[in-house]
């Protein structure tokens, strides 16, 4: 089985950390030079703000709600990205990081209910040691592990995709352009097939 371990709005987790009064607040992270939004709090989300907008457009925005705004601090995001994978590689026994808040991690040789008390574990115990909130799926393949942590995000933080009742039931209800690796545009071909959730995409034949 495999896990995918993902810091939760990760930058501006960081910055939470620091700055505790920051909770519950909207809040934005901008790009190099102070231009664009590069990360959300989920408050920020909520209101409307997208990835990549210019600062300047919502300044009427940031002031109604009182949006908190801080410029980006990689030396910081790079040493709390080190803390989550020090802790997570002290419980399981492979550790792959995929990105800066994001690594698989194998999980050979876990049962059914290992996994999910060790998926549960994973999830407090990073929030305990680093302040980081994370979210864990855990399934047979990196892409299913992949569909499970989306799912994660939206109940409670752990999801485990195991039985094949709920997995079928989870592909039929996920949208196939968020499948790893697929996206946007190439949805719109595999819509065009009659292909729109990744159930349709797992029972497809091959397209010419």
């Amino acid at each position: 089985m495999k896990a995918l371990l993902d810091c939760n709005n990760f930058y501006c987790s960081c910055e939470r950390v620091f700055d505790p009064r920051l909770e519950g607040r909207p809040l934005v992270v901008l790009s190099n030079n102070d231009g664009c939004v590069i990360a959300r709090s989920n408050e920020a989300k909520a209101l409307g703000i997208a990835m990549g907008a210019p600062i300047f457009e919502l300044k009427d925005l940031v002031r109604r709600h009182g949006v908190a705004i801080y410029s980006s601090n990689y030396a910081l995001y790079g040493d709390m990205s080190s803390r989550v994978i020090a802790t997570v590689s002290a419980m399981v026994p492979e550790v792959e990081v995929y990105s800066i808040d994001e690594m698989f991690l194998d999980l050979g040789g876990f049962n059914g209910p290992q996994l999910e008390a060790l998926g549960r574990q994973l999830v407090r115990t990073v929030r305990q040691h680093t302040g980081i909130p994370v979210s864990v799926g855990i399934a047979a393949t990196k892409t299913l592990a992949k569909v499970a942590n989306k799912v994660a995000k939206r109940c409670g933080g752990f999801f485990l995709l195991d039985d094949p009742w709920v997995m079928e039931q989870t592909l039929r209800s996920f949208p196939a352009e968020d499948i790893w690796g697929i996206g946007r545009q190439y949805a719109k071909m595999l819509d065009a097939h009659g292909i729109r959730t990744a159930f349709d995409f797992m029972q497809a034949p091959a397209l010419g």
